[in-house]
């Protein structure tokens, strides 16, 4: 959420902005309540030394007569007291929900642009996969070699859930692990979260909780949701704390499951593991100064590169365009892998992405910092980025990793991890380095 006084002195950057970001607002009717605001809270603090200078009339009295009237005008002001400050708890709760809708502000360098087409390639690690032999999608690839099963998933769940089987269970894990040691050697502290987070924890980092276009699940009777990243859990583990500057940057990793309704999710591109409701995840999240967070955004950038180019896979990281952001984001990248499995022209698909959303999410979880000096007190600038998503990982590694046999190389830096070195036909004949123990 934006301050109210930035709001007021900048409406004709907030209204570029809006327009940029595809966002309709009622900037009036925001201003006007913050203006109303400011009115009933002077209301408030006027009757308020009304009130105190009654009270000390009162003291100098010596009589009943004398203090009679002043009584009466105690009373009087008391009961203006309560009516101007229920005008202004529903004033402050109007205002609070049409400035939720303004998204955070954007970074001058980042695309303007409506779609994703607009997004801007910046880097390229590698180039796009090429074969001998005609490449099959994923979900085919798990077909043949039993490595996932889509329908036991949908009998027991529903569409777009998943059983990882066999050897895609100890990748999955081996990923995990992997992920954890490349954070935790740069100075991110390990979590494992809650699957859940109360709704006003998910209203906080920027998520709707309810309402139609939702795509959160809600608990039945109860004011819990599902969490869709561990974002939500990290970023409001210090909802309404002061930290001391000397904290940050504070650097923390969760893991966690991830659940999405991905309402409209269908198609081509969606197909597989691309769009589900279930998945697991490793996410760096950071807490920095307003000074720190540009230089934290380009570490945790840093750090997804160093994951995916380790794996040997094609990626390219795209600026994303303001049309393309959502409402906490000041700025984001996101790296997309070849995935030559995909049914459509372009072939990248999103595998991490990383945003900084400066104090947006701060003011609305009241996070602040005070300095060394103890002069000054802040909001927090906060910072979300995927270590590795694990279906979308699995997809790349598939795809990308297929020989003409049908098997699956496992990329060298992975081995340790998941304990073999192929993936093979069940009933295959392993070689020396093959095979695993559950």
């Amino acid at each position: 959420m934006l301050d109210y006084r930035f709001i007021k002195e900048n409406r004709d950057a907030i209204e570029e902005n809006c327009h940029n970001r595809l966002v309709k607002i009622d900037l009036d009717a925001v201003l006007a309540l913050i203006d109303r605001r400011l009115d009933l809270i002077n209301q408030v603090d006027d009757i308020r030394r009304q009130q105190n200078d009654i009270a000390q009339k009162i003291k100098s009295c010596r009589t009943h007569e004398e203090r009679q009237p002043l009584i009466q005008e105690g009373a009087r002001l008391k009961q203006e007291e309560k009516e101007r400050r229920g005008e202004l708890d529903q004033v402050l709760s109007e205002l609070k929900t049409k400035a939720e809708q303004i998204p955070n502000m954007t970074h001058p360098e980042a695309p303007v642009g409506s779609t994703e087409d607009e997004n801007v390639e910046i880097k390229r690690f590698g180039e796009p996969t090429s074969f001998s032999f005609k490449p099959k999608d994923h979900v085919q690839l798990a077909h043949e070699l039993d490595l996932i099963d889509f329908d036991g998933a949908t009998k027991v769940a529903a569409r777009a859930f998943y059983y990882l089987k066999n050897e895609l269970v100890m990748l999955e894990l081996g990923l995990t692990r992997y992920a954890l040691d490349v954070v935790l050697a740069e100075g991110f502290t390990p979590f494992i979260t809650p699957d859940l987070a109360r709704a006003d924890i998910l209203a906080g980092t920027g998520y709707n909780p309810r309402g139609e276009e939702t795509q959160v699940y809600s608990v039945a009777d109860s004011d819990l949701c599902l969490i869709g990243t561990a974002e939500i859990t990290l970023g409001g583990l210090y909802s309404g704390t002061m930290l001391d500057e000397a904290q940050l940057p504070l650097k923390l990793a969760g893991i966690s499951h991830c659940f999405r309704t991905e309402a409209g999710a269908h198609g081509r591109v969606a197909k597989g593991l691309y769009r589900v409701h279930q998945f697991s995840k490793v996410e760096m999240f950071a807490f920095t100064t307003p000074e720190a967070s540009d230089d934290m955004h380009d570490e945790i950038r840093r750090i997804e590169e160093k994951i995916f180019s380790n794996l040997d896979l094609p990626f390219r990281v795209v600026d994303i365009c303001t049309g393309d952001l959502g409402g906490p984001a000041y700025r984001k990248f996101d790296l997309e892998a070849w995935m030559p499995g995909r049914e459509v022209e372009n072939k990248w698909g999103e595998i991490t992405s990383t945003s900084n959303c400066t104090d947006y999410q701060a003011r609305r979880l009241e996070i602040k910092y005070r300095s060394r000096d103890g002069k000054k007190k802040e909001y927090v600038h906060m910072l979300n980025g995927t270590a590795i998503a694990m279906p979308r990982a699995i997809i790349a590694l598939l795809e990308n990793n297929q020989q003409a046999d049908g098997s699956i190389r496992i990329p060298e830096k992975l081995v340790p991890y998941v304990g073999f070195e192929v993936i093979k036909k069940k009933g295959s004949s392993p070689n020396a380095g093959e095979g695993y123990d559950i």
